[in-house]
């Protein structure tokens, strides 16, 4: 199994419990120097590249001054800002317990006929400033109603401590399939139309602050209710990551940031670094600007 590369925590202040919880993660972080709170690496200036010996011009041709190349910092990649607002769902006049009663009720898809308990989601449903959107249930979070439980679950918990956040405050968690998909198989578009508007509802309810969308089926199924483009949502995850999406509510745009899904990250320890990025990524959304 490959090592996972070291990741350089710039701009946070993270307690030694949030460090933990990174090391128990699987990232690892290079800190800065303990006397400053945030040290900025020094951008070395620009080297000129060694020109080969220019042959001495004759006493009637001029020679023109050397010029210095231009360095052009890279620009960081644009996301689509989609400008129409979310369409109102079906469910806009139900209030949360209504909402709540809807999902547990809904017999839509054949999903339903297979189910041991809808899972609508979890956490704090007062405002929170994280709605954290994954997949589908598998089998554990069928049998608990609770999303996110195992393995899967317990690496999501770490990675929202790891930012100074808890299930329950100040989090909501759900997925964009409210039922168990059968064997946990991949949702179907059928069954991801069925149940968009519960989570568009859901979405118009909390008000969150920002949305982090894990796994491709997530990131797809939140990048439609924005308003992103189809072929630009079809891409692979690993192209929607870096980006800042904006989903457009009645309360203004929602910055949403897509990232590899916690059962993955259990397959694929090397890319929990990238994962961390993301997070990194997500909190500077919340940061006031100056």
């Amino acid at each position: 199994m490959s090592e996972t590369p070291p990741v350089l925590a710039q701009g946070l202040q993270l307690d030694e419990r949030q460090r933990a919880m990174l090391t128990e993660m699987g990232v690892r972080l290079w800190w800065p120097e303990p006397e400053a709170s945030v040290v900025v690496a020094p951008v070395p200036a620009p080297v000129p590249a060694i020109a080969p010996p220019t042959p001495r011009p004759s006493a009637a041709a001029p020679v023109a001054a050397p010029t210095s190349p231009v360095v052009r910092p890279p620009q960081a990649p644009v996301a689509p800002k989609p400008t129409a607002p979310l369409v109102p769902s079906s469910l806009s006049h139900l209030d949360w317990p209504a909402l709540q009663d809807s999902m547990r009720a809904c017999t839509a898809c054949p999903l339903s006929q297979g189910r041991c308990n809808v899972v609508p989601g979890v956490g704090d449903h007062q405002r929170p400033d994280w709605l954290v959107v994954g997949e589908a249930p598998g089998e554990q979070e069928d049998r608990q109603g609770e999303p996110f439980v195992g393995a899967a679950g317990q690496l999501l918990d770490k990675m929202l401590f790891a930012m100074g956040l808890a299930r329950g405050e100040r989090v909501y968690i759900t997925n964009v399939i409210k039922c168990r998909p059968p064997h946990n198989r991949n949702p179907e578009p059928a069954e991801v139309a069925q149940c968009s508007p519960f989570l568009q509802r859901q979405i118009e309810l909390l008000q969150p602050r920002i949305v982090l969308a894990v796994g491709r089926f997530a990131a797809q199924s939140v990048l439609a209710l924005a308003g992103v483009d189809e072929a630009t949502r079809s891409q692979p995850l690993g192209k929607l990551r870096g980006q800042v999406f904006r989903l457009p509510t009645a309360q203004g745009p929602v910055p949403v940031v897509v990232s590899y899904h916690p059962a993955y990250l259990l397959r694929s320890p090397a890319e929990k670094g990238k994962a961390w990025a993301d997070l990194c990524l997500a909190m500077a959304q919340l940061k006031p600007s100056t």
